[in-house]
């Protein structure tokens, strides 16, 4: 009988932003060591997860689909980490989203039998990882298809092997990324992925919207997505009763839900989005997305507070070199900095009761591998060996900088810990 749960591989936790334990830390004890943030239990920097933000954010977005009727697949290329997909999937998730064969096999691993690729499968070594995954009767998986060629090639290589390959078609725009242009290499497609019948399978239509910046721009996808859908669905071009039907980041999946509404309480289709940022949240580009939703639809307005920042990151002032200027100890090695550097928000000291906000005008002016350069006032109160909290903005780019990150709760104590499969 095969195991469907998420589980963890038993690996040892070794490295940047732990406290004094057994080498190496057991992680199903980590939230038994008593470690505390502002106790100066953790070697910094750590990167943090609050458990209540956490949990606001899966109920919250939950709260969202079931609205709007459609299900949610996140992207898991944010987290790549088996604990938080264990506690999407709990939250309801129809399955995760992932973007590459080492990723898939590496959910797997972890219990993840139901995986959206939102993306092509081009190369035959990746054709082979997805093979052997599908010898397991129990997972399903499906991927994206653009063009002809690919469809040729993914049905030479499935053929003869007994396991269908399930697609979606991926409609694109002009000047984007992948996806198809126009209703000829729709077409094109179609018939290509139809003259395999034995080993490749069209099962929906896929698009991404991110690529576009303007409203008008990703609604038009949109639509032509739905019609599109429509279109193959009249045709008979799906091997499957309940055609998929999968569209959203984390920026403008609001948008993606008005559109595809029509057709989420159709029982022939099945509505997947793949926002994946929305469980950690950030205070740049989703922050402001977020207000964005909250300010235009009518759904999120109805639900009061939207998502909040739960991925947060600690450390230490370690020189006071000018009077302008503090040197933390916090760099690339441990931060996003493509979508803006990260944000102070707390500073706690020692004997402090808790920590309190910053003043507003303190900031990263630059950031090396190991270090970041704040900026500000000469008479402002910071000490070497004061503790500073940060917000971040794009949470993906972060993740990827650490093999775990620790769970704490509203007063900064560690209780448990999740790993990351990059």
């Amino acid at each position: 009988m095969t195991d469907n749960s998420i589980h963890a591989i038993a690996m040892p936790l070794r490295g940047k932003g732990l406290g004094p334990a057994p080498d190496p830390a057991e992680d199903e004890h980590v939230g038994s060591y008593g470690w505390s943030i502002l106790g100066g239990d953790i070697s910094l920097p750590a990167a943090v997860l609050r458990d209540s933000a956490l949990r606001h954010n899966l109920d919250w977005m939950r709260g969202f689909m079931d609205a709007y009727g459609v299900e949610l697949a996140p992207h898991g290329k944010t987290t790549m980490s088996p604990e938080l997909f264990a506690m999407q999937l709990e939250a309801g998730a129809w399955g995760i989203t992932l973007a590459t064969a080492p990723q898939v096999r590496d959910a797997y691993r972890h219990g993840v039998r139901r995986v959206l690729m939102a993306n092509q499968l081009a190369d035959r070594a990746n054709m082979a990882i997805v093979s052997g995954l599908l010898a397991d009767p129990d997972f399903e998986f499906c991927c994206l298809v653009d063009s002809a060629a690919n469809a040729e090639a993914l049905g030479a290589f499935f053929a003869g092997s007994g396991q269908r390959l399930r697609l979606l078609l991926e409609i694109g725009v002009a000047g984007g990324r992948t996806g198809v242009r126009d209703e000829a290499q729709v077409r094109e497609v179609a018939a290509a992925v139809a003259r395999w019948p034995q080993s490749l399978a069209l099962v929906g239509v896929e698009t991404y919207e991110g690529v576009l910046k303007d409203e008008a721009g990703i609604r038009a996808l949109l639509r032509r997505t739905l019609a599109t859908l429509k279109s193959l669905r009249a045709g008979g071009a799906f091997a499957e009763d309940r055609a998929l039907l999968s569209g959203a980041g984390s920026a403008w999946y609001d948008v993606v839900a008005e559109e595809f509404a029509e057709v989420a309480r159709d029982a022939g289709v099945r509505v997947l989005l793949r926002p994946g940022c929305y469980l950690t949240h950030d205070v740049g580009a989703y922050r402001e997305a977020d207000a964005r939703i909250h300010a235009s639809n009518p759904v999120a307005r109805k639900m009061a507070e939207g998502l909040r920042p739960a991925l947060q990151l600690w450390a230490c002032v370690q020189s006071r070199p000018e009077p302008g200027r503090a040197i933390v100890g916090l760099g690339k090695r441990d931060a996003a900095f493509d979508a803006g550097l990260p944000v102070p928000a707390l500073h706690y000291r020692a004997g402090d009761d808790a920590p309190r906000a910053t003043p507003a005008h303190w900031q990263l002016g630059a950031m090396m591998d190991q270090h970041a350069f704040l900026q500000l006032q000469a008479d402002d109160d910071l000490q070497v060996g004061d503790l500073l909290c940060f917000d971040i903005s794009h949470p993906c780019l972060t993740f990827d900088k650490w093999r775990h990150l620790l769970r704490v709760d509203d007063a900064w104590r560690v209780t448990g810990v999740v790993r990351t499969c990059f």
